[in-house]
């Protein structure tokens, strides 16, 4: 007789992995107007790619978005509807189009867009920067701006903030370079999101910066995140730093883009 069999294990069910859904918000949302609108240059024509409430009214804020090294690819033209759909009109000027450089949708390996980061030029980009925030107040004239920036589109943002106080009212930096950056110069309200693990970055600057700001500020540095983190298509990506980045964001720019009624 044999012996009884011993009662198999049950296997631990699998879990599927979880996987980020993208985009966050679709192009075909019903809540939002999707448009690729022509910025007129005197030396050219650069596309923005735009997006805004399909409902707008004076108290609609707005953001210029200055794009990273990818470029205008999906990730920024996502986050451009994210704004959209947070209750912004957003647009992102394509600022290496002069360039005939293409987006970097899916590309990972930066150093192919290196050259053309360095053909941009701080009066050019502040030229297109401008066309876009005309192109905002022409629409809508009665809204609010703030400039949004990641990575060098950060370090643009932070530029802004020191030379266009007369037209943006509040700045947006995701892991934008601080050398370089006086603080004294800057007269509007910074928001900045940095990784403590951003070796490009050393997080002691960003702390002096921080100390030195004499205006409204929230500069939150992530201990677990590194550079590029808010990039949910790419390896960088932080999930719980750019969880609490988005909604601090728009809570801020609502505090400072939104009048008071």
């Amino acid at each position: 007789m044999e012996p009884p069999r011993k009662p198999t294990a049950t296997p631990p069910p699998v879990v599927p992995e979880k996987r980020l859904a993208l985009p966050f918000v679709r192009e075909d949302d019903p809540s939002i107007v999707v448009d690729r609108v022509s910025l007129k240059r005197l030396d050219c024509v650069i596309e923005s790619y735009s997006a805004w409430p399909r409902r707008v009214n004076a108290r609609t804020p707005a953001v210029v978005i200055a794009m990273d090294i990818w470029g205008v690819d999906a990730s920024i033209r996502d986050l451009v509807r994210r704004f959209a759909k947070a209750g912004f009109i957003a647009t992102a000027p394509d600022l290496f189009g002069r360039l005939g450089a293409s987006a970097a949708d899916g590309l990972n390996d930066p150093q192919p867009r290196l050259p053309y980061v360095k053909q941009l030029t701080r009066a050019q980009c502040d030229g297109d920067i401008r066309a876009a925030a005309l192109w905002v107040t022409t629409r809508h004239p009665a809204s609010r701006l703030a400039i949004v920036g990641l990575g060098i589109g950060g370090r643009m943002a932070l530029q802004q903030a020191e030379d266009n106080d007369a037209i943006f009212v509040a700045a947006v930096s995701w892991y934008g370079p601080v050398s370089g950056i006086d603080p004294d110069r800057i007269h509007m309200p910074i928001c900045g999101n940095y990784g403590a693990g951003d070796t490009s970055i050393p997080v002691e600057e960003v702390r002096l910066f921080r100390d030195g700001l004499r205006v409204p500020h929230d500069l939150r540095i992530y201990r677990t995140a590194a550079h590029g983190f808010f990039d949910e298509r790419r390896a960088a990506y932080a999930p719980a730093a750019a969880n609490d980045a988005w909604p601090n964001t728009i809570s801020f720019l609502r505090r400072y883009l939104v009048p008071s009624r």
